[in-house]
């Protein structure tokens, strides 16, 4: 997990992202200063941080640099403060989990330009075991066209000589890389030659990228994978004039670019004053197959229509459902928790465990899991277990707000049993955090910056539950040293900066009770497209939230049901196959995935209902107490949706 900023200060910033008031913004107050932001992305990338600042008279008066109106190169050693002092600042703090040497952001290359990278490539590109894959993303951007017509939209007719030239150096474009690449990611690349700003989010969005528009408030164009905690309740609009303004937005998923330009104004004559103008454009992906998953379209919906006009050309009758999915979900599960660069104070490398090291690796392990003792997180534990080093533990990380009594706390221990029967000789560690709402409250106003733009008491039980179980700090089963000896509890923080989430698979697989209310109101028709908004919404409901909150512990969360080929062979699959809401609450819902823990030996797990986080570990029932006075008052009020007291404008 990397914490990745840009900072675009004295441009005017037109089209898509262009300022909400339509009226480019004159003012000069600034909320944040970089070294904020940089304060808040170090908790992300705590292994190391840069910064670099280029100023627009750098580039902007280079010969072969984007042309610029009659007179302005002649004049760019002559303007003032007032003049041309436009600047881009790029911010790239890295927690590095892959390559054999260490790597500080921003990443430049010969030729200037500039990349900070969030995320992880698991397919796309050739990642060699001991590469870093933001270095290879970034060879692989330096041979892209630099021709700067590819920032305009395909709809604008531009065609480019150098991608149709066979004898040409250049046949992939800035979008066709990242539209190649497989897995999290969020980005800011800037290409010299071009004078184009590129940056953007993976399809389904799971790596944070917050924007903040030019706006009255702030005149600046900003993004950054999370929000400073300083001012962060007067940047959110509580004490302006307009209480709906919201400075921070997430980023829609996608890919977009800056061209930026320059243009005297005409206003003044001696110096020349110059402005700098950036036009946002938002680019389609290039890869067919990304287009799909953004789509969510499912061929065969409702089992009635399927039997009585069945495809002539379809035989599903050969297909086993079940395989299909779980090998999709093995890969992902592989490609998360191998090749995982360790921390430099504990192991250079997973690669260089010896037999020597088994002892002390006992408490050190690259992954672990969130875990609740639920569906979900007992297959990503299974198949943890699969291909993580036998030498090293896996950490179960449960959360509780009532100790023992917690249903999340009874359901982790009955699966930390049966993990055990399943893999008796792996080292099972599940770590007990135990949290108390009250002791909460001085952490309050860094989680509701973590949040942001979240707003509601539910967004804050559930992050503040997230952030507990990925700072992994709790109590561990000591194992007695010789027989007969009792087990006790000691203090322990896992080491682990990789962590397995369960995230998507209830949007995907009919989880939700709401699901079942669609569905007994409107049958599969019904149920298809609530599971296709849920999929449609994911990166603004839930992931950019839940990224923040795990990542602010220096951790990186990882998400197995939401890899690209396990959305995709889900989507393959007919409706009827992944969920059947006919059967009881523990069998139709998530059916696919129920079955899948029965072929892996699961059948504990298998039956368990779903719940959620905020309910498994009792923080919502704790926080409705507080806020509410009871459970009953919270729910007469929808608690759950209800704006958090902070941000209520007053």
């Amino acid at each position: 997990m990397c914490g990745i900023a840009l900072i675009l200060s004295g441009f005017q910033i037109e089209g898509c992202l262009a300022s909400s008031t339509g009226e480019p913004p004159t003012c000069e107050q600034q909320v944040w200063h970089t070294e904020e932001i940089c304060d808040a992305l170090i908790h992300r990338g705590p292994d190391s941080l840069g910064t670099v600042r280029i100023h627009a008279k750098q580039f902007l008066s280079q010969k072969g640099m984007v042309e610029v109106d009659k007179g302005i190169n002649d004049s760019m050693d002559n303007t003032s403060s007032n003049g041309c002092d436009a600047t881009m600042d790029f911010v790239g703090a890295s927690l590095q989990l892959r390559g054999t040497y260490p790597i500080s952001q921003p990443l430049q290359d010969s030729s200037g330009n500039l990349l900070i990278f969030n995320g992880e490539v698991f397919g796309g590109l050739e990642i060699r075991v001991g590469k870093n894959d933001a270095e290879v993303l970034m060879n692989s951007l330096r041979d892209c066209c630099p021709c700067p017509c590819h920032a305009f939209p395909k709809t604008c007719g531009e065609v480019c000589h150098c991608i149709l030239d066979l004898l040409s150096d250049y046949h992939k474009t800035v979008p066709d890389v990242l539209s190649s690449l497989r897995g999290p990611w969020a980005l800011i690349y800037w290409q010299v030659a071009s004078q184009v700003l590129w940056f953007g989010r993976d399809a389904i969005g799971r790596r944070s990228l917050l924007l903040h528009r030019p706006s009255l408030f702030d005149p600046r164009f900003l993004l950054t994978s999370v929000a400073p905690t300083k001012n962060f309740l007067t940047a959110k609009g509580v004490h302006t004039e307009d209480p709906d303004f919201q400075y921070w937005e997430e980023l829609p998923c996608g890919i977009y670019s800056i061209m930026l330009q320059a243009a005297a104004t005409g206003r003044t004559k001696d110096p020349v004053e110059i402005l700098v103008k950036g036009r946002v454009d938002f680019h389609e992906w290039e890869d067919p197959f990304l287009k799909k998953l953004v789509a969510w379209d499912r061929s065969f919906i409702n089992p009635g229509k399927f039997i009585q006009h069945p495809p002539h050309d379809l035989n599903l009758g050969h297909m086993d459902p079940v395989p299909t999915i779980l090998g999709k979900l093995r890969q992902a599960v592989k490609n998360r928790t191998t090749d995982i660069r360790m921390d430099s104070k504990l192991h250079a490398s997973t690669n260089d465990l010896s037999h020597e090291s088994a002892v002390e690796s006992d408490l050190v392990t690259p992954v672990a899991v969130l875990f609740s003792g639920g569906l979900d997180s007992m297959i990503l534990a299974a198949l943890a277990d699969e291909y993580i080093d036998p030498n090293y533990g896996i950490d179960l990380l449960n959360v509780s707000f009532e100790g023992a009594s917690a249903p999340d706390r009874i359901s982790a221990i009955s699966g930390l049993i049966e993990l055990q029967q399943l893999s008796p000789s792996r080292k099972w560690r599940l770590v007990e955090v135990d949290a108390d709402l009250t002791a909460m409250e001085r952490h309050r106003s860094h989680l509701l910056s973590l949040i942001c733009p979240s707003s509601t008491y539910m967004d804050l039980n559930i992050g503040t539950a997230l952030w507990l179980a990925a700072k992994g700090e709790g109590w561990a089963q000591e194992t007695p040293e010789g027989p007969n000896l009792e087990h006790k509890k000691v203090a322990f923080k896992s080491s682990a900066r990789v962590l397995l989430v369960g995230a998507g698979a209830d949007e995907q697989c009919g989880g939700y009770s709401r699901h079942r209310t669609k569905f007994r109101l409107g049958g599969w028709e019904a149920l298809h497209e609530e599971m296709r908004i849920d999929m449609h919404r994911i990166w603004k409901r839930n992931l950019g939230r839940d990224d923040r909150c795990m990542a602010d512990s220096g951790k990186e969360a990882r998400f197995p049901f939401l890899d690209e080929d396990v959305v995709a062979a889900l989507l393959g699959l007919p409706l009827w196959e992944i969920v059947d809401l006919q059967q009881p609450i523990g069998f139709g819902d998530k059916k696919i995935l129920r079955q899948v823990a029965i072929s892996l030996g699961l059948t504990g797990a298998a039956s368990l209902p779903k719940r959620a986080i905020q309910f498994g570990s009792r923080i919502a029932r704790e926080s409705n107490k507080r806020e509410f006075g009871s459970n009953r008052s919270a729910n007469q009020a929808s608690a759950g949706s209800a704006q958090l007291r902070e941000l209520t404008p007053r």
